[in-house]
């Protein structure tokens, strides 16, 4: 039986190839002229061809290297509190974030902070207000690139280990025009969804719990559609839309002795259809509000405990995330070491980091998971570089890094993990992470095997953990 665990927020790594030529469409019918039908990607590729073919400053070096990202981002958040609503937010912006690099592939100006600047941009597609905010922070990157450029030079000669990767990968250009989204929902049905299921403590008689009653019972819910174009000097021209929608609940009440309990439990989703119906949501929803009074109950644990522990699939999955996700994301080293990369599994290539039986992929091909969609998955990332699945760890052993265009020893291209937040600079992260064991047991096999190991070591009690802790909503 194999048991799989997903985490959702991360292929062969290919050979650099011998030549570059034209960009290559994901889909064989997208050229640069489709691109151009857009009205940003037309504004962003016309400031692109002026600002390669005209950008330096005297005596200086020209960029090798630009990309343009802009982001329209719109978000709506409603919250309530002991059922009534709190009101919603609504927010809608475009953000330009440019990159500029200076020098070439095997050493330039990238890091710190010399690789990027950001101006807001237009909301209606204006072409000449898109190609100003683009020409601005494309001044302000080029200058920064400049000055980092020198002080890296500067820094280099004072090393005696030299750089142990080149500073950017080579990657094939694509074009890749997916369709855009836009935020629609029936905000009136949300608020009083949300309303409801925050003043749950009052309403159903099950929860009227006595000694166990709610000091605070918030709902909150989250819309977000983002859609991105992304353009590079190289060729690239990326179009792409993702859409965030979560609930959340938060409970929480203090045990006799004055100790916080909080208790939380959230439902995300790429679609709104994918959400928890609000019936399912609610009954996790009384759960957490039933346990309050037992948890108050519950005995102090007064002496260390040294036995074994059963984790459940939330408790689990936060901890294998924590323990691993950031850890396989292999970062550029300090100047002057030989590290690999950063992190706790620097030195561990080819090293076991986890029992034999499992092994650990990132797909963010992977599009759902038991008929729903997964958050993490993505075509292209936000360095232009299609998604990749990338094996991890076979059989407990480390066989590769989460990768984007910043290359480490050993490993000189992306496979496709470059991911930034909004108005942030790519850096190598997760998009579905799954985790798989060979021969897994099942939830009442794992009870049995603790209950086991407890009477093998005399121990009186062992603990089962239901989840690491509760989110109290601002």
């Amino acid at each position: 039986m194999n048991r799989t665990r997903l985490i959702s927020s991360l292929a062969t790594v290919a050979l650099i190839a011998a030549c570059f030529g034209a960009p290559v469409a994901i889909d064989a019918q997208q050229t640069r002229a489709d691109a151009e039908k857009d009205p940003v990607l037309k504004a962003m590729l016309t400031e692109m061809d002026r600002s390669m073919s005209q950008l330096q400053l005297k005596g200086l070096a020209k960029p090798f290297f630009i990309q343009y990202r802009i982001e329209d981002v719109e978000d709506l958040i409603i919250k309530a509190e002991y059922g009534a609503t709190e009101g919603s937010q609504h927010a809608h912006q475009r953000i330009a974030r440019v990159t500029v690099r200076v020098g070439d592939y095997k050493s330039d100006s990238s890091g710190g902070r010399g690789d990027g600047a950001l101006q807001l941009a237009s909301l209606d597609d204006d072409p000449l207000a898109l190609r100003s905010a683009l020409w601005a922070a494309t001044d302000q990157a080029y200058k920064a690139a400049i000055s980092a450029y020198a002080q890296k030079e500067a820094a280099l000669k004072q090393v005696q280990t030299p750089p142990q990767a080149d500073d950017f990968s080579h990657e094939k250009p694509i074009i890749s025009l997916a369709d855009l989204s836009a935020l629609k929902l029936d905000k009136a049905a949300w608020t009083d969804r949300i309303a409801r299921t925050s003043g749950l403590y009052k309403d159903d008689p099950r929860a009227k719990t006595g000694d166990g009653a709610a000091q605070y019972s918030n709902a909150q819910f989250q819309g977000r559609v983002t859609n991105t174009w992304l353009v590079t000097s190289e060729g690239a021209i990326v179009r792409k839309s993702a859409q965030q929608y979560l609930e959340l609940y938060a409970v929480g009440t203090q045990a006799p002795d004055g100790m916080r309990l909080d208790r939380s439990y959230s439902s995300a989703a790429s679609s709104l259809n994918d959400l928890d119906t609000a019936d399912v949501f609610n009954k996790h929803a009384l759960d957490l509000l039933l346990s309050l009074a037992e948890l108050r109950k519950a005995p102090l644990v007064e002496e260390e405990y040294h036995g074994p522990i059963l984790l459940s699939a939330d408790a689990g999955v936060d901890t294998l995330r924590g323990l691993l996700a950031g850890g396989m994301a292999a970062t550029r080293p300090r100047l002057g070491t030989e590290a690999r990369t950063n992190g706790p599994f620097a030195s561990s290539f080819h090293a076991a980091i986890l029992p034999e039986f499992m092994d650990v992929v990132d797909d963010p091909t992977m599009k759902s998971f038991n008929g729903k969609g997964l958050v993490g998955a993505y075509d292209v990332d936000d360095e232009g570089v299609v998604a990749q699945p990338v094996k991890l760890v076979t059989a407990g052993r480390l066989e590769n890094y989460l990768l984007s265009r910043t290359p480490v020893r050993g490993f000189p291209v992306s496979n496709g993990h470059g991911r930034a937040g909004v108005t942030g600079p790519s850096q190598p992260a997760i998009g579905v992470f799954k985790i798989t064991a060979s021969n897994g047991l099942s939830d009442e096999e794992l009870n049995q095997k603790l209950l086991a190991m407890a009477k093998d070591r005399g121990l009186k009690s062992v603990y089962y953990v239901q989840t690491l802790g509760g989110l109290a909503l601002g």
